[in-house]
């Protein structure tokens, strides 16, 4: 993640959840400057495209309607495949320089509309608007940072082994037509981190939104068009079909498929492209996992609390670092003092009202899922420290931030994932012990350790199982956007990833 993003991200949010006035107005109003970010038709080869199918999209904080949006079906998914493979044939052929500049085009709009986009975010999502505004920071950026790696797509040259006058080149190539479908939890930030590494690259896209965030893909769309990317290169089509993912994924023109979501779905689209397709794609998947923390007795407790709070419930309580480890020695300690945290800075409600730092979730069923992993580990023996319930008087996708402490691995809570607004306390023994049970997870895309002994550190980093580890920290890698699955992220490696590597041998 670049550093300026992610500072900004962090300055933000952690404004959000300082002592603002709970004052119940709305500090900021959510009609927009700019009305043509307001989208609700498909964004195919260029053109608005509205449907007769549609369907709604709600604000969860207010379950009011924000508006109607044209649904897709298998015809136009073809149609964009075959606009975006049309437009590919001149895309790829376009210079770096070119390229950069369309990217850093789209990073100065969206910096400029920056109070419109985050408007969207909060209506689609329930984030409170300070949040929203440091995930457009952090998209606007990512747009920023591959227009400059746009131009350092290097390839290599080698003396052959057999000739001193023979060379081999080893070029970087674009895919092709890229696949794109992306979850709800971060709706423009998540198609950012697609869609700039592909087009760096010299792809054409077509992405399919989720069903419950489309407007934020299509506002990034808007401003594709503005920055001059030519027509077909990114395509966007909103659908309610359960089946949209298998029109790319059983589409032989299209030539990878990204994916942001559950491993569950993440599995299935991978299957659907072996089985239904002759061709064979690439994959790159940013999966849900399990992430863990763990405390170890020596730790500065200051720090780990701040930055629970700042990665676990910072943004909207909806993000994958579940489990919480704290040594036996600090265990009642720490539980005592994260409880105390979460109840003095939290406050549930519309994510438009000042001083609210958490809003509801995405769905009933996201309200249903964690209602009853928390009420299940209540009857297995959990300690409820705090929340543990529906908020029904702000609606009915609000849940109370909520710590349980005694959870163990027999506990189906421990070792599912979810999205929402609920830590799991477990205590241990030993470092041993620690690494043992946080490993004990099909899927952690990434673990966070807090302690003062280095040794100990270095045991415990390289024996975890995640693919990244922070240390006394919970800033994460380059790579560790798609830690949970098979993707770089925003890195070069992840610019890579949106290419193939053509060799060519000469002899003058």
């Amino acid at each position: 993640m670049p550093a300026e993003a992610l500072q900004m991200l962090r300055i933000l949010s952690l404004q959000a959840r300082r002592n603002l006035p709970l004052t119940g107005s709305r500090w900021f109003s959510s009609s927009f400057t700019d009305p043509d970010l307001f989208k609700n038709k498909a964004f195919i080869d260029g053109e608005w495209i509205e449907k007769a199918e549609s369907f709604e999209v709600r604000n969860p904080s207010t379950q009011e309607v924000i508006g109607q949006i044209s649904s897709c079906g298998s015809e136009d998914f073809q149609n964009a495949v075959n606009a975006a493979t049309v437009a590919y044939d001149t895309f790829r052929h376009t210079t770096p320089e070119y390229r950069s500049q369309v990217l850093y085009n789209i990073y100065e709009l969206a910096t400029a509309n920056q109070e419109d986009l985050a408007r969207l975010i909060t209506l689609e999502t329930g984030k409170p608007f300070r949040n929203s505004l440091g995930e457009v920071a952090y998209s606007a950026n990512t747009f920023k940072w591959f227009a400059e790696e746009a131009n350092r797509l290097y390839g290599s040259v080698l003396s052959a082994t057999s000739s001193v006058d023979r060379q081999m080149l080893h070029v970087k190539r674009p895919l092709g037509v890229i696949g794109v479908m992306t979850s709800w939890n971060s709706p423009n930030a998540v198609v950012a981190r697609k869609l700039a590494p592909a087009l760096a690259a010299g792809n054409a896209c077509v992405i399919r939104p989720a069903l419950e965030t489309p407007l934020s893909a299509l506002a990034l769309g808007w401003l594709c068009e503005q920055a001059g990317l030519p027509a077909g290169v990114c395509n966007i089509l909103p659908s309610k079909h359960k089946d949209a993912g298998k029109y790319l994924c059983s589409n032989p023109q299209v030539k990878k498929i990204v994916y942001s979501g559950s491993k569950e779905l993440g599995r299935s689209l991978m299957m659907q492209c072996v089985n239904d397709n002759p061709t064979v794609k690439k994959f790159s998947m940013e999966l849900s996992g399990n992430a863990p923390f763990i405390i170890l007795e020596d730790a500065d407790i200051d720090k780990a609390l701040d930055d629970i709070i700042d990665f676990k419930f910072g943004q909207y309580a909806q993000t994958c670092a579940n489990r919480i480890f704290a040594h036996r020695k600090i265990y009642e300690q720490f539980a005592a003092r994260l409880t105390e945290r979460i109840e003095e800075v939290f406050h549930l409600g519309d994510g438009f009202d000042k001083g609210v730092t958490h809003g509801p979730l995405i769905n009933v069923e996201a309200v249903e899922r964690i209602s009853a992993f928390v009420g299940k580990a209540k009857q297995s023996g959990a300690r409820v420290l705090t929340g543990g319930s529906r908020a029904e008087a702000l609606g009915p996708l609000f849940y109370r931030p909520t710590v349980l402490a005694d959870v163990d691995a027999s506990m189906e809570i421990f070792h599912k994932e979810f999205y929402g607004p609920v830590a799991s306390l477990i205590k241990f023994n030993d470092a041993e012990d620690a690494i043992r049970m946080a490993s004990n997870v099909d899927l952690a895309p990434a673990g966070f350790l807090y302690t003062n002994d280095i040794k100990r550190a270095y045991l415990v980093a390289t024996e975890l199982k995640a693919k990244i580890v922070s240390i006394n920290t919970c800033e994460i890698s380059n790579c560790a956007i798609s830690a949970a699955g098979t993707g770089n992220g925003i890195s070069k490696y992840g610019l890579e990833e949106y290419t193939e590597t053509k060799s060519i041998v000469l002899e003058p």
